[in-house]
């Protein structure tokens, strides 16, 4: 895991790449991503690599960035390549010189080309460069890793955050999309869909126990996968179904190793989120450590936390508060965390989704479409207030098996239960892993269960003026749609004040 800042420039340029003016500074801004290390290099006449990292696998020699003693080609990747070990195998022990995860993506880039990068299973956003001028940018298909470019007429620009790119370059900042590459010679091109092409199973209408089994099969599979690092990781617990599930297969992973789960939690006093958690670690044992906070401490942290996720969208905020300090607690413990992100737009989670979409078909449309837009919302969330303490967040639903698996699932089998329950396949398919209380607890909303929204949404309403908010959504070219979400935006804008809100964030269709 690391923060990535790189610089292409167009071989008709006349003058050479200043990276000390363009690049060293670009990487500073993200220093906060990779406290571990930090490194950049020139290649050939037209790039520029640069890598902050944070040590997870490959300790000793997986700094970056990577490079190839047969052809020059050096690469910068932030994330994690789960399958890196069967590629190795695939591609050939002999193309690769460290233990490095990341080395995979290079190797296989340097010889099957950029379209090859469909076979990297994991979260991952890279640049890559041959002294020849060949540049390669890309990101993974769901976009768990986050990504940005700008470009003016003879440079190209690309970070993990918009704060790392200079103001002057802020108005040309674009989301890089995700399952997508770029290279000065084909431009942009996708070369992974959001959801894995896959066979269509014969669950039929019911889809029970063979379903049931394979969906917990691949989720227990994943989580295997995600637990692949050479340091400890832990688990974001909320008590909720999705969180307790994961910490339920890692704990169980830990424990044929000798070893006990760390898992973390996050509310105020008596939340349910607490409490819930408290239950949960109880049950499986885990070594569990939890963080209490107020309204002074929300409200005092509100600019740092609106500056590192880069967003202003008001549900966004509310959640990723929290999730600030249960992240700054995990990261006194542990570099790696497993969450529960994504579970709820495979096995239609929310309320909305069974009132708005009660026709199956329109019920799947709605939930690719959110799987679509999540590298704006909950992943980009989950990235920033993670990486801003220097951790790295994991999620296993969303892998690329486990969504090629639910998707298959036919829409009846994700429709609400006889007493409004959702999700309950995905409860039935982990039966006896926890206790019936915590397998069927009713879904609270992180923002809402943790008490997060108790203490910041009644703040802004008190302190900001219905006549303040009606002249700033006359005046803002924004959808300000609440008092919340003006004092999000003001945050906002103090952060990033140049960049175009329509070209790199994605909303919440409510606040």
């Amino acid at each position: 895991m690391c923060g990535i800042a790189s610089l292409y420039s167009d071989p008709t340029r006349p003058e050479p790449l200043d990276t000390v003016a363009e690049g060293v500074p670009m990487l500073s801004r993200i220093a906060h991503r990779g406290p571990d290390d930090r490194d950049h290099r020139t290649i050939g006449h037209h790039a520029w690599l640069g890598h902050t990292r944070l040590s997870i696998v490959d300790l000793d020699g997986g700094r970056q960035p990577l490079s190839s003693p047969d052809d020059g080609w050096s690469l910068v990747c932030n994330g994690e390549i789960y399958n890196h070990t069967h590629l190795r195998h695939h591609l050939g022990e002999g193309h690769f010189s460290t233990d490095s995860d990341s080395e995979a993506a290079l190797v296989l880039l340097r010889k099957h080309g950029p379209q090859a990068l469909k076979e990297l299973q994991g979260m991952w956003a890279l640049c890559a460069a041959a002294p020849d001028g060949r540049f390669v940018a890309a990101r993974d298909r769901l976009g768990i890793k986050p990504l940005y470019w700008a470009r003016d007429d003879t440079l190209v620009y690309f970070a993990s955050e918009l704060r790392a790119f200079p103001e002057a370059m802020q108005p040309a900042a674009e989301i890089f999309p995700p399952g997508c590459y770029w290279t000065p010679q084909d431009g942009l091109v996708r070369f992974a869909d959001t959801v894995p092409g896959h066979n269509e199973r014969p669950w039929g209408t019911a889809a029970g126990e063979d379903a049931q089994k394979t969906t917990r099969e691949v989720l227990v599979s994943s989580v295997h996968r995600h637990l692949m690092a050479d340091v400890d990781v832990g688990v974001f617990l909320s008590g909720g179904l999705d969180s307790s599930i994961v910490a339920a297969v890692a704990a169980a992973e830990y424990a044929k190793a000798g070893k006990r789960l760390k898992t973390f939690a996050v509310g105020t006093a008596g939340s349910p989120d607490l409490l819930a958690a408290r239950d949960a670690a109880a049950f499986l044992g885990t070594e569990h450590h939890e963080t209490v906070f107020d309204a002074d401490q929300a409200i005092a942290v509100l600019e740092e936390v609106v500056a590192s996720v880069e967003s202003f969208d008001a549900s966004l905020i509310r959640s990723a508060v929290p999730n600030w300090f249960l992240a700054e607690l995990a990261s006194q413990h542990v570099k790696a965390v497993l969450t529960g992100e994504g579970a709820d737009e495979l096995f239609a989670g929310y309320g909305y989704y069974h009132r708005d979409h009660t026709d199956p078909d329109d019920l799947n449309r709605e939930l690719q479409r959110t799987l679509e837009q999540l590298h704006g919302l909950n992943l980009q969330r989950c990235d920033r207030v993670t990486m801003a303490h220097g951790l790295e967040a994991r999620v296993p639903f969303l892998d690329a098996e486990v969504i090629a698996h639910a998707m298959t699932l036919p829409p009846q089998v994700k429709a609400l239960e006889p007493d409004g329950m959702e999700k309950g396949h995905l409860r039935r398919a982990f039966t006896g892993w926890l206790p019936e209380r915590l397998l069927w607890r009713r879904k609270v909303q992180f923002g809402t269960g943790s008490g997060a929204q108790d203490l910041l949404t009644p703040h802004f309403e008190t302190r900001i003026s219905d006549t303040e908010l009606a002249a700033a959504q006359k005046a803002s070219r924004e959808d300000l749609r609440s008092k919340e979400e003006l004092a999000y935006y003001r945050a906002f804008r103090q952060a990033l004040p140049a960049v175009r809100t329509e070209a790199v964030l994605t909303r919440f269709a409510t606040a």
